[in-house]
């Protein structure tokens, strides 16, 4: 005859071995994710052979600007100075109202290569970016495209010519590049900074790996003539966001992307400085991913349901699972911070960006739970915005 205690020793058991299954799925995906795309995100990309100056495409460096006055006088010089035989900069004027127009005008005196051309004041669209892009693209004289920010500073003199090299394969249509933020003190910016590095590898380890779905405008090429092919902005213009991550979603393929990954292909832009901002901009970004392509989207799930499922049978594990069972997922949650330490410092190293300390293991489960925040309180501003 079977007693009570035997059926709850069963059950103990049960439920020991079912969250110890549990605990090394989630592991075995983490493993594969990180080593399948963090790990090849950091890899710096291969040189590609010296190209003569002959032999280097002429570029049109996009730059739209609403009241950037300020770093458009600090930033705009260096982009007036790279090192590249036939570029011109195209700077957007998206109706500012500071001194944008006597500086770009001043400026053109000194460099023959800077154009400037303006959003039509009164303009009623959702998204002005867009527009101004729009416009920007329209102006420029020639078939590849590098865009940035007004707020964003090359890491060197060589920004173009090494973003260019990505289009050393015929095929090639786009290129994707990485933007990390300007490092500071504080708990907020060593937040923002892991989220970048963090969401950085991950696009460019996925394009890597044959499956790309977003970019970031501060650092993307381009060919003029696939924009227009594809309708520019047709079918994006209800968004207020989506000039960068949802052309990309919608244009990327493994065939025609490619990713420039090293220091000198670097764009260092300015993060928010509040809380308030930062949350408001990471909402704007969230308001677009349901647009994603169902493939996109399916990949992205399953990394951070992996993550919660993988923290919860831990602590699931700690509670019920007995000492064997807990002992056991502590190893493998310590060996999962390892793995984590390793592959992102050696990334963050290889790009001259800021390692990231013991504070990893707070961004890795605060990220996504703000993440959810954001989705399940339905906060996305319905106001327009500018980027």
């Amino acid at each position: 005859m079977i007693t009570l205690e035997q059926i709850l020793n069963s059950l103990n058991t049960s439920v020991a071995i079912s969250l110890l299954a549990v605990v090394l799925v989630a592991m075995v995906y983490q493993v594969y994710f990180y080593f399948r795309y963090i790990k090849k995100g950091g890899a710096i990309s291969t040189p590609q052979p010296k190209t003569n100056h002959e032999e280097l495409p002429p570029v049109s460096v996009i730059v739209c600007a609403r009241n950037e006055y300020n770093n458009l006088q600090e930033y705009l010089p260096i982009l007036l100075s790279q090192d590249y035989p036939t570029y011109e900069v195209i700077i957007v004027d998206d109706s500012s109202e500071d001194d944008t127009e006597f500086l770009l005008e001043r400026l053109k005196h000194q460099y023959v290569h800077l154009y400037h051309t303006f959003v039509p004041r009164g303009a009623r669209v959702l998204s002005s970016k867009k527009l101004a892009l729009t416009i920007g693209l329209k102006a420029a004289h020639h078939e590849h495209i590098l865009l940035t920010d007004a707020d964003c500073r090359p890491e060197s003199k060589y920004w173009i010519r090494e973003m260019m090299q990505g289009f050393a394969n015929a095929d090639t249509e786009m290129v994707l590049g990485f933007s990390p933020y300007f490092e500071k003190k504080g708990l907020l910016n060593h937040l923002i900074s892991y989220d970048t590095l963090f969401t950085g590898l991950q696009y460019t380890g996925m394009a890597r790996a044959g499956f790309p779905y977003m970019g970031v405008g501060r650092n993307l090429a381009y060919k003029r003539s696939t924009f227009f092919d594809m309708g520019g902005f047709k079918g994006l213009l209800n968004n207020q966001a989506g000039d960068d991550d949802l052309f990309v979603n919608r244009v990327a393929t493994k065939k025609n992307t490619s990713v420039v990954c090293t220091r000198d292909s670097l764009i260092w832009s300015a993060p928010k400085t509040t809380w308030h901002e930062w949350l408001h901009q990471k909402r704007r970004h969230l308001s677009v991913s349901p647009q994603y392509n169902l493939k996109s989207k399916c990949r992205l799930t399953i990394e951070p349901i992996s993550r919660a499922l993988f923290y919860a049978s831990i602590i699931a594990s700690f509670i019920w699972g007995g000492w064997i069972v807990a002992a056991i997922a502590a190893t493998l949650l310590v060996l999962r911070w390892i793995m984590q330490m390793v592959i992102i410092n050696i990334s963050a190293h290889r790009l001259g960006i800021r390692k990231v300390g013991m504070g990893l293991f707070i961004y890795d489960i605060l990220l996504p739970l703000i993440t959810l925040y954001i989705i399940a309180t339905h906060r996305i501003t319905k106001k327009p915005l500018y980027w």
